[in-house]
């Protein structure tokens, strides 16, 4: 028994007690919960080992995902299926249920978010793995014959790389008011300042929007439906502006 102790206590520390196999290397005999649960009476290791356990739950459900907030939160998430993510119940953080990056990010598609141009030559590339974007060399541009087309490229980037950088910053302006505000609440002989958080919300998710619209403008080859995008945009950012 004490050896199992050990041997288990090892592989629960090191995270990899999911489908760990007897020492034995002739026997492919897996511990059950139960065994594992009357070997070790450590409380901190059976929480760790009960951790172990959820995780490989959540990995092993489609429709369950993790809160992809970068501050940190442990809350389980259930797709809704739409693509867009709901808002977490614990933290209030939007994650995207289609892709890996941290936040949905709605009007820009999941390919957008992974979806890297290089400035110099327009080669695009996913920022994942570095791959070609594409699965062959064909549409590859050569930089020494498209110089004017580069630059143009380079600075239309820069344009809407700014845009977005702003909205961003704006938008954690929005988040950093609506906490002030929160605080201000518990003060007492202080008004009801609820219509105050509604704005500060409404400020920040239309932040968030104008943000990810950049990108979506960005790789949008569409003149036609652009015109339109970039009014809708423009509209509201004045009144995000204003607000």
């Amino acid at each position: 028994q004490p050896c199992w102790r050990e041997y288990l206590t090892t592989r629960i520390e090191q995270n990899m007690v999911v489908n760990c196999t007897c020492p034995i290397s002739e026997c492919r005999a897996q511990p059950t919960t139960a065994f594992i649960y009357s070997i070790v009476s450590s409380e901190e290791i059976i929480a760790k080992y009960e951790k172990a356990l959820l995780r490989r739950y959540v990995e092993c459900c489609s429709n369950l995902t993790w809160c992809t907030n970068p501050q940190g939160c442990d809350q389980i998430l259930l797709k809704d299926g739409l693509g867009y993510g709901a808002a977490c119940s614990k933290c209030f953080w939007i994650s995207c249920f289609n892709c890996n990056f941290p936040e949905a990010h709605y009007p820009a598609s999941c390919s957008h978010m992974s979806r890297m141009t290089c400035a110099k030559c327009n080669h695009g590339f996913c920022w994942r793995c570095l791959k070609p974007w594409r699965p062959n060399h064909k549409d590859y541009y050569n930089c020494s014959a498209m110089v004017s087309k580069a630059a143009w490229q380079e600075k239309r980037f820069q344009d809407y790389n700014e845009r977005c950088t702003f909205h961003h910053h704006a938008r954690e302006f929005a988040v950093s008011l609506r906490n002030s505000i929160s605080s201000i609440r518990e003060m007492p002989k202080i008004r009801n300042l609820t219509f105050v958080l509604d704005a500060c919300k409404v400020l920040e998710q239309a932040r968030k929007v104008l943000a990810y619209s950049c990108v979506y403008s960005y790789y949008n080859q569409d003149t036609e439906s652009m015109d339109i995008v970039e009014q809708q945009t423009e509209s509201l950012e004045l009144l995000t502006n204003s607000l």
